[in-house]
């Protein structure tokens, strides 16, 4: 049987993920999938940080300008779409390499990811309303009482979550936590996880100069052109850091010098909560990144581990 094993290149933004991504797809003969919540919508190029023509006539693509930012996706939607992706790239005897920042889809790529039945109006209000009139504690002892094992899986409790699983319980009458457990689909490949690791200062810098390229590339004009298309800033896939400072700018909430700095202030918090997220899982192996890097001789040492590690 030929290799079954996905590269996958995970991280926070602006830590080098695409050309190290691109650097190991010409080593292996690699397709790369990408795994970003918002590269996946046309027309959100520069703001994405989108791999550009060049790149993606270099190395084939998936889930690059595949839906209308109108469109709604998921990240459950994405698992069950990847997994036919990635049999086809090991069909054709190429290497998946899985690259992106957004947590829940490499999960649904690498896991699998159940979102549960779609939700029912009328029972989330009423959960809602309980919550409203009885307080975060109450649901909490219920949940507990009907669906321990959720509570018990939940990262951070919050009110969202907590109605979420009363909801599915109380939808398809089983707990959220055994629905879950039947849906999570049998793993037939192995999965070699890596990241580059950047000194905090290092990363923010490298934050704060990608939004300068972004600024000189366009994004102010991106974001007008996306207006004049009629797509609202309410819209989820325009719900994004980058994009939402623009759109204040352009309505004149923000002036331009304030709009750069707190697209770049906040740019620096998602990738905090980036590199929190993947640092909770222990499979990925960190490559430590100084300075500008050698991404080429990174991409040597990681082709050699995958060697190693791949399964047949």
């Amino acid at each position: 049987m030929k290799n079954r094993t996905i590269l996958a290149v995970v991280g926070p933004t602006a830590s080098g993920k695409t050309a190290l991504a691109l650097s190991l797809a010409e080593m292996l003969d690699g397709e790369i999938v990408s795994a970003d919540s918002r590269q996946i919508f046309k027309y959100l190029d520069v703001g994405t940080a989108k791999p550009t023509v060049a790149e993606r006539e270099q190395v084939p693509h998936h889930f690059i300008d595949i839906l209308d930012p109108r469109e709604t996706y998921s990240a459950g939607k994405y698992g069950e779409d990847v997994k036919r992706v990635l049999q086809g790239v090991f069909q054709r005897g190429h290497t998946p390499i899985l690259v992106g920042g957004s947590g829940l889809y490499v999960k649904a790529a690498i896991d699998g990811i159940f979102d549960g039945p779609e939700s029912d109006p009328e029972i989330r209000a009423g959960l809602e309303e309980r919550l409203s009139t009885h307080g975060l504690e109450a649901l909490l002892v219920e949940l507990k009482r009907v669906d321990p094992n959720a509570l018990a899986q939940m990262k951070e409790i919050t009110a969202r979550r907590v109605v979420r699983a009363l909801e599915v319980f109380t939808i398809a009458g089983r707990p959220l936590s055994e629905l879950h457990a039947e849906q999570i689909r049998a793993v037939d490949f192995g999965t070699l996880q890596v990241s580059l690791k950047w000194d905090r200062s290092d990363l923010y810098a490298r934050v704060n100069s990608r939004v300068d390229v972004m600024m000189d590339a366009g994004l102010v004009n991106e974001v007008r052109a996306l207006r004049a298309m009629g797509l609202d800033r309410n819209l989820n896939a325009l719900n994004t850091v980058g994009y939402k400072e623009v759109f204040d700018h352009l309505e004149g909430i923000t002036d331009f010098e304030r709009m750069i700095e707190v697209i770049k202030q906040n740019s620096r918090r998602f990738a905090k909560r980036q590199v929190t997220w993947f640092a909770a899982d222990k499979r990925i192996h960190e490559f430590p990144m100084s300075g500008r890097g050698d991404v080429v001789v990174v991409a040597r040492k990681i082709v050699d581990l995958y060697s190693g590690t791949r399964k047949s």
